[in-house]
């Protein structure tokens, strides 16, 4: 009988238990490559790339390791496959619970049920005093005997994020409600190496998007928006514990934080061709997706009447609907930057 290693409890008994996960990660090439043009697709290579590397790491560390060489990497009784690395990040990313002062955790059976949301939703979960984690019943909810007791995932995730990390979209969603698209600093601009250097927030633009209306959110456009001749300026400054360091100034005022950066430009008296440029670069990062996610339908629906392809029914329904949901987000967000450059041009 082969020797066996660590711990075995309970939770090694929830773990067996637990299904494999079918999330976008497990997808065949061909299956991702339906996603071009939705926000999925640059997350997922992401993710993927990143995994990749972690296992690499893991493998490297672990290899040299008498029982880990013998356990996980001896090519007859037990290697560790990349698979088994997307198992364990499916399993936890798509079951991982934040708990009130606690953080992100995996609650055996709570993190099991269902999603819904809204009024839906059956249950929440909290911790008591003592750290423990409830299950309880909301306030004027029923459950029927035989009935599922749903739990909510986030109701302000979007279309892309409940795919990305759960592998399902909500049955009748009704927009996309958010969409992230990335940006960067032209490469002719002088200043890209010191704004990217002092740059501490993602490189792109949110859409949000409720049943009336479409915003945006960014606080790495106004890094693109203004230069030199603005205002903007970089200098080096030597810290107390004598380490140089790169600091951004707008007008002799430093820039403490890319996510305060929008306040200090709306006390300008430019403030209106500031917010001009962004919505201009909004508009047209939207039309350049836009144009992507329609070339990317007419290729798909080419494929689809080729013989022989492996692309599932599932993913394939899957996509169709993102792009859909996500489609719809891209032409509200066009209409409302037009609308705000248009309005804007006629106070300057």
């Amino acid at each position: 009988m082969p020797e066996k290693r660590g711990v075995t409890s309970a939770l090694s008994e929830y773990v067996e238990f637990l299904p494999l996960e079918l999330l976008p990660t497990f997808w065949a090439e061909s299956e991702r490559d339906l996603l071009k043009g939705t926000s999925l697709a640059p997350a997922l290579e992401a993710k993927l790339k990143s995994l990749y590397r972690e296992y690499d790491m893991f493998r490297t560390a672990t290899e040299k390791i008498s029982w880990c060489a013998t356990c996980w990497w001896d090519e007859v009784d037990g290697p560790l496959s990349f698979d088994d690395w997307l198992q364990v990040d499916a399993m936890y990313r798509s079951r991982a619970l934040e708990f009130p002062g606690i953080g992100d955790c995996m609650a055996p059976c709570i993190d099991m049920a269902n999603h819904e949301s809204g009024d839906l939703t059956k249950a929440i979960y909290e911790v008591d005093s003592d750290g423990n984690a409830l299950f309880l019943l909301r306030d004027g909810q029923v459950v029927e005997e035989g009935s599922q007791i749903s739990i909510t995932y986030g109701d302000k995730k979007g279309a892309c994020e409940l795919l990305f990390s759960y592998g399902f979209l909500e049955h009748g969603m009704e927009n996309a409600k958010e969409m992230f698209l990335d940006l960067s600093i032209p490469d002719d601009d002088p200043l890209k190496r010191a704004k990217n250097a002092v740059s501490n927030t993602p490189p792109g633009v949110k859409l949000v998007q409720s049943l009336d209306k479409v915003e945006w959110e960014s606080d790495y456009i106004w890094l693109i928006c203004v230069n030199e001749e603005d205002g903007l300026d970089f200098a080096v400054q030597e810290t107390t514990a004598g380490e140089r360091e790169l600091k951004a100034f707008w007008k002799d005022q430093e820039i403490a934080s890319m996510d305060g950066f929008e306040d200090l430009l709306k006390k300008d008296e430019h403030w209106p061709i500031f917010q001009l440029r962004a919505c201009s670069i909004v508009r047209e990062r939207v039309e350049a997706s836009l144009e992507l996610m329609i070339e990317a339908h007419s290729e798909q629906e080419g494929l689809a009447e080729t013989e022989g392809n492996d692309i599932r029914e599932r993913p394939r329904q899957l996509v169709a609907r993102l792009r859909e949901l996500e489609g719809e987000l891209l032409e509200a967000a066009r209409q409302t930057c037009e609308a705000t450059v248009s309005r804007t041009l006629l106070f300057l």
